[in-house]
């Protein structure tokens, strides 16, 4: 045979799905564990006696591990070997779920979270890696998108699991859902294509720390824009700089080392030394437009899932089971439409496609802004969910795949870590920027409808503190203004202010995201136009 003709016989080898299951189930453990800790606030502030921000620090430390050592994670892989390396994280992540379910304070919650974050570091640019070795061609790129659905089966399962669990039980089982999930993980690894890890490889320490620093500072920076204050800083900051608000001092020096961090990179590569990361995977204006992409389209997941619970719950005073409800039309459609995605890779173009999804998720946010209600469960609303998340679950699932085809294999593991990175940079950035975003809308439109309110004298507003006015439901905003002078006919008139000026934000906030959904026509413009080159098939180790 010849090696024109062994080539396509090659190329339509196909493999067993056992070993992907493990890799989807992997996934899966990341996002449950992520969507169960906000269940969980309630229980462990009942449990252990702390404040609600102190139980939060479990979510703050989680992100902040997998952001900031993601890429020194990806070089680990690299030297150990992604199978080994594998199987020890998901041994790790184990150990973090049994301390979730055992933890007697706060503390041990919180290294539980830190333990997971610093393994998920190492499972995402595995999960890449692991793909890139073990499936090519149709399978590769039904596997990329299997990532993607996973996170939104994740959230489903996590907020109805997790959520029945927490009412009836409490919240400590909600972890042995993980343990479990960890266990199946490391039982179907051993179907893994064994590989080789390459001890010549070094890690660049100077450039973790500078990558770790910079997201760091841009999480916590963006994270804290309502708490600390936007420019100047407000009481709750941890200090000031000459009257400046830490927040955004954070995120301008998380850019500086972030450039650092490229300078840097790019001299070593110009050395002819090893880099954290291969920023040759970046070389192309399709690679970047494929990054710019997925940063918009996550940012933009990011707020939509901030904005719709945060309403629901806080506005509408109801309980996380059913705000789950209320995105499930939202997340059944961002998982079924990132598993099919595929199907259509044969006939349409990267760019197509790109552009025909986020025309869809503009329009859908145009749509949100013209038909949302103070109820979310009627159809237009839930129709408008849907179409954005055809055209979310699409693009989440088509850049992903755009970066991972257009890799050499041995570079998959830095495909993955500049993907998690991305991801968790622009969760932080699209939930912060929505909130802040949102705040200040709504406390500077009902603070001026209030003075310009007939009914409402200077002196009655002056007794009321409207910068801390928040999305608060109408029962909270009746209490804040029983403590003055007003009478029953001023407070009604102060709530209906506030439900006007509420949904008045809220669809302004669609329409600035529509106007991003829309921006976001110019890196979608830059993806390829033809079918992505496939990843070579990686021969057998020791071949």
């Amino acid at each position: 045979m010849t090696a024109q003709t062994a080539a396509p016989a090659r190329a339509e080898e196909r493999r067993s799905w056992a070993p992907m299951i493990g890799l989807f189930l992997a996934q899966v453990l990341m996002s449950f564990n992520v969507a169960a800790l906000p269940i969980s606030l309630g229980g462990m502030v009942e449990d252990f006696g702390v404040p609600p921000t102190v139980a939060s620090t479990t979510i703050v430390v989680y992100g902040l591990a997998v952001a900031a050592l993601v890429m020194t994670g990806a070089k680990l892989g690299q030297r150990i070997g992604w199978v080994l390396i594998f199987r020890c994280v998901v041994v790790v992540f184990a150990a973090s779920s049994v301390m979730m379910i055992l933890s007697p304070t706060i503390g041990w919650a919180i290294a539980g979270q830190v333990l997971a974050g610093a393994a998920a570091a190492i499972i995402v640019p595995s999960l890449v890696a692991l793909i890139a070795e073990n499936y090519r061609g149709a399978q590769q790129a039904t596997a990329v998108g299997s990532l993607g659905s996973a996170r939104a089966f994740s959230g489903i399962s996590a907020f109805l699991i997790g959520g029945t669990l927490g009412t009836l039980v409490g919240w400590r089982p909600v972890f042995m859902i993980t343990l479990g999930l960890a266990v199946a993980v490391f039982a179907l690894s051993f179907g893994l294509r064994s590989d080789k890890g390459d001890a010549s490889v070094r890690i660049d320490l100077v450039a973790s720390a500078l990558i770790g620093g910079a997201i760091v500072l841009l999480t916590l920076g963006f994270n804290n824009l309502n708490a600390w204050g936007i420019l100047l800083a407000e009481p709750g900051a941890p200090f000031d700089v000459l009257g400046i608000s830490p927040a955004p001092v954070f995120v301008v020096a998380g850019l500086v080392l972030g450039q650092a961090f490229f300078l840097w990179t790019r001299r070593r590569m110009r050395l002819g030394k090893v880099p954290l990361v291969d920023l040759s995977v970046l070389g192309s204006a399709r690679e970047r437009a494929a990054v710019y992409a997925m940063f918009i389209i996550v940012a933009m997941e990011a707020a939509v899932n901030f904005t719709v619970p945060t309403y629901i719950q806080v506005v509408q005073g109801r309980t996380p089971f059913d705000t789950s409800l209320a995105m499930m039309p939202f997340n059944l459609t961002v998982f079924v439409t990132a598993t099919l995605i595929v199907r259509f890779y044969r006939r349409y173009s990267p760019r197509t496609i790109g552009l025909f999804s986020f025309g869809l998720t503009t329009a859908a946010l145009v749509w949100l802004a013209l038909v949302v209600t103070n109820n979310w469960e009627t159809l237009p609303t839930i129709l408008g969910l849907v179409v954005f998340g055809i055209g979310q679950g699409a693009l989440v699932t088509l850049v992903f795949n755009v970066l991972v085809t257009a890799a050499p294999k041995e570079l998959a593991g830095d495909v993955g870590s500049i993907r998690g990175t991305t991801q968790n940079l622009a969760s932080a950035v699209g939930t912060a920027v929505m909130g802040a975003l949102l705040v200040t809308m709504l406390s500077l439109n009902f603070t001026q409808a209030v003075t310009e309110h007939p009914e409402l004298p200077d002196e009655l507003v002056a007794q009321v503190d409207l910068d801390q006015v928040n999305f608060i439901s109408n029962d909270e905003l009746r209490e804040k203004f029983a403590e003055t002078d007003a009478s029953v006919e001023q407070i009604d008139a102060a709530v209906a202010i506030n439900e006007g000026e509420r949904l008045r934000t809220l669809r302004m906030g669609f329409l600035v995201l529509a106007g991003l959904s829309l921006a976001a026509a110019l890196p979608a413009s830059r993806l390829p136009r033809y079918k992505p080159e496939e990843i070579p098939d990686p021969s057998p180790a020791g071949e």
